[in-house]
């Protein structure tokens, strides 16, 4: 039996941009209670967490779901 893999949705937010995104995640054999991120999903939320806070809108657009706060 192997690890059980599945898409999730994550939250990254940043300055005034939260992005949903979805992320792959596994459940170990060993421990299965639990989902686990790969190192690439890893580096793919700080990546989006580094571009969200540098602003980089068209960037966020081409990864998931983007909310910007805006002040009334």
């Amino acid at each position: 039996m192997s690890d059980r893999r599945e898409t999730r949705k994550r939250w990254v937010q940043r300055g005034r941009f939260a992005v949903e995104v979805d992320v792959e995640v596994i459940y170990p054999e060993d421990d299965p209670s639990e989902p686990c991120l790969e190192p690439d999903s890893i580096r793919k939320l700080d990546e989006i967490a580094r571009r969200a806070e540098q602003g980089d809108l068209e960037y966020l657009q081409t990864v998931g779901r983007v909310f910007e706060a805006v002040t009334p």
